[in-house]
C-alpha cells in the first residue's frame, strides 16, 4: 500500500510503499529521546516529493544511518541505511505518515543501545 508522508511542517514530505502493521520501538540514545516507531523498507520503496535539499542530516556512533529532520520543525520523518546484507533501506517513522493507526500496531521494543 501506498503511504504520504512528512515532518510536521510539511518541508519534508515523501510516499512510501509497505505494509505496516507492526513497528519499532528503539532504545538507542537517538530514538529514545525523539521517540519514533520505526518500519524499514527497502530505499527504493522511498520517493520524496519535496526537494532533497531541505532535509538536514545527523549522523552518530558508527555514523552509518542517515537520521533525517526538518530543520524547521524538528521533525525526523525517516532515516537511510544499510541492513547487515548490505542492502540499501530506508526507516521510516510511522508516527509521521497519518493514515496509520498507531493503536493498531504491534510494537516490539529493540535493544538499539549496541548499534
Amino acid at each position: 500500500m501506498m503511504y504520504e508522508g512528512s515532518c510536521h511542517c510539511g518541508n519534508i514530505a515523501f510516499e512510501v510503499e509497505g505494509t505496516f502493521d507492526s513497528g519499532l520501538d528503539c532504545n538507542c540514545s537517538l530514538c529514545r529521546r525523539r521517540g519514533g516507531l520505526l518500519a524499514f523498507v527497502p530505499a527504493e520503496n522511498l520517493r520524496l516529493t519535496t526537494p532533497r535539499e531541505n532535509l538536514s542530516t545527523y549522523t552518530f556512533n558508527h555514523h552509518v544511518i542517515r537520521h533525517h529532520f526538518c530543520a524547521n520543525c524538528g521533525i525526523a520523518p525517516y532515516g537511510e541505511g544499510t541492513d547487515p546484507k548490505g542492502n540499501r533501506m530506508a526507516a521510516i517513522n510511522l508516527r509521521c505518515l497519518p493514515a496509520i493507526d498507531i493503536e493498531a500496531l504491534t510494537i516490539t521494543k529493540v535493544d538499539g543501545r549496541s548499534f
